[in-house]
């Protein structure tokens, strides 16, 4: 099931796996709802132990019809259930209608809303919409969903939490906020983005039993990334090795008062595994900027004859960081972008490309939302309404692989392939973060790695370092420079 359950799909390519399991496979709807109304009481029961009284939320489609097996289930086993229905039980069809008629077998009551006052709840089950959402979420259903803070229990969300669009992750006007949402057959990408983790709470994910192999029967599925990547594509080390082997990354940038972000890039491109590792910048910062870090190599480059030498020796390149938007760091740009070399675009050198759009091959481009809104020539909010989407129209506009950062930072390949980082926490929204994967991809690249493979494994690395770093001072507080130092214990897994 790990195969399964690392790669992303849209709504639309999980109603086609369901339907493939029925029709091509023989596995009845009924029998698939069944196994996921046990998949979600197994979940809460597990979960919340205590809980004696449960309140069940039915929608009106094949998500409210898991919601009633839930209750079912729930009173067999002595809960006391209540179930709310936004849809007479009389009005539903198929396997939904069949759920409902179980549950009034069973001696099940049917409440409506507005619920009584009187109806209490230490656990409430979110069967009210699934991933078939595509406008915003009004009249009663909202209002439910606006409410359900008040009965100040735990929620356990059926597929995804209701009002979070599948594909997107974003909130459709309002949205539950789900302690555990415990999702099927395939992996819902707007669980793992924008606001999806947010809502989502803990992630239980059930195949239902559908075979592995129609899993690739749907399309292009994305990929969320895993920190076993890393051994993936990391090659292990000969003993007879030296620095030369390992690559030497030159990082551009730092115009006067930045020093700081290139000496960052080159830290990490260091703690990343690259053998040698060179910071381009003013002369100003030339005399001092490897006081702190005397590893790293400096050289002054005034202009673009003067960083060619540098170009020379190098075996990727990061430009970017702290490099400004003045004469000087559209020159340090412009040699870079010509050179051969695999190349790291961030900050300011993304922000001079979206004035002056190029091609490229064999390089990547690190936006957060509003470089990417930039590059894209669209506002933020409209980067942020389909992350993936617009991930991929950046990726085939520049010929580049492109990291989207943000909550669920996605990687996305010029040819269309994509994928989601589902690590990281917020304490990594602070000066400097960005400039250390920028340094930790070029130090991947310059280990030989190609564009994909150091994009995903750079961006799962920094992830996951930020979290041990959270883990062990907390996420207010935390500086760029905690990541880096729990870089080399996640490099080498």
């Amino acid at each position: 099931m790990g195969l399964v359950a690392d790669k992303l799909y849209t709504a639309e390519q999980v109603r086609l796996l369901d339907r493939c399991a029925i029709e091509r496979r023989g596995i009845p709807g009924f029998t698939l709802m069944n196994r996921a109304g046990v998949a979600v009481f197994e979940a809460a029961r597990g979960r919340y132990t205590s809980a004696k009284s449960w309140l069940v939320l039915c929608g009106a489609g094949n998500n409210g019809g898991d919601g009633y097996i839930v209750a079912a289930l729930a009173r067999q086993a002595g809960l006391n259930v209540a179930v709310c229905a936004m849809k007479d039980p009389a009005a539903l069809s198929g396997d939904a209608a069949r759920a409902a008629a179980e549950w009034l077998k069973l001696g099940g009551e049917v409440l409506t809303w507005p619920l009584p006052p009187s109806c209490k709840a230490e656990l409430v089950i979110d069967a009210l919409l699934g991933t078939g959402l595509d406008r915003e979420v009004g009249g009663d259903y909202r209002e439910v969903i606006e409410r359900l803070g008040e009965f100040g229990a735990p929620v356990v969300a059926v597929d995804i939490p209701s009002g979070i669009h599948a594909d997107t992750g974003g909130v459709m006007g309002c949205a539950v906020r789900a302690n555990v949402t415990v999702s099927f057959i395939g992996q819902k990408r707007g669980l793992f983005t924008a606001d999806g983790p947010d809502h989502r709470g803990e992630l239980v994910f059930e195949d239902l039993g559908t075979p592995a192999d129609i899993h690739g029967s749907v399309g292009r599925a994305g990929e969320r990334i895993r920190e076993y990547l890393i051994a993936e594509v990391l090659p292990g080390r000969a003993l007879n090795s030296h620095k030369g082997h390992y690559g030497h990354v030159l990082v551009a940038g730092g115009t006067i008062g930045m020093s700081g972000a290139v000496r960052l890039a080159g830290e990490a491109a260091l703690r990343s595994g690259a053998g040698l590792v060179t910071a381009a910048t003013r002369a100003e910062h030339a005399a001092y900027l490897n006081l702190a870090r005397p590893e790293l190599m400096v050289s002054a480059a005034e202009d673009a004859e003067a960083l060619q030498k540098a170009l020379g020796q190098a075996t990727a390149v990061a430009v970017g960081p702290g490099l400004g938007q003045q004469s000087w760091g559209k020159a340090l740009l412009r040699a870079c972008m010509d050179s051969d070399l695999p190349l790291v675009v961030d900050a300011d050198g993304l922000n001079l490309l979206a004035i002056d759009p190029a091609h490229r091959d064999t390089w990547v481009l690190t936006p957060h939302p509003a470089e990417a809104a930039r590059l894209a020539g669209c506002q933020t909010a409209a980067i942020q309404a389909d992350r993936v989407a617009q991930a991929l129209t950046i990726a085939q506009r520049y010929r580049a692989v492109v990291v989207l950062k943000g909550c669920g930072t996605v990687v996305a390949h010029p040819e269309g392939d994509y994928a989601i980082c589902p690590l990281g926490n917020p304490g990594m929204a602070t000066a400097g973060s960005g400039d250390v994967l920028t340094g930790v991809i070029a130090g991947l690249l310059g280990q030989g790695l190609s564009t994909w493979d150091a994009a995903r494994a750079g961006v799962v690395a920094h992830a996951a370092a930020g979290d041990r770093a959270a883990d062990s001072i907390g996420r207010r507080g935390l500086l760029a420079t905690d990541i880096i130092h729990h870089l080399p214990s996640v490099l080498n897994p």
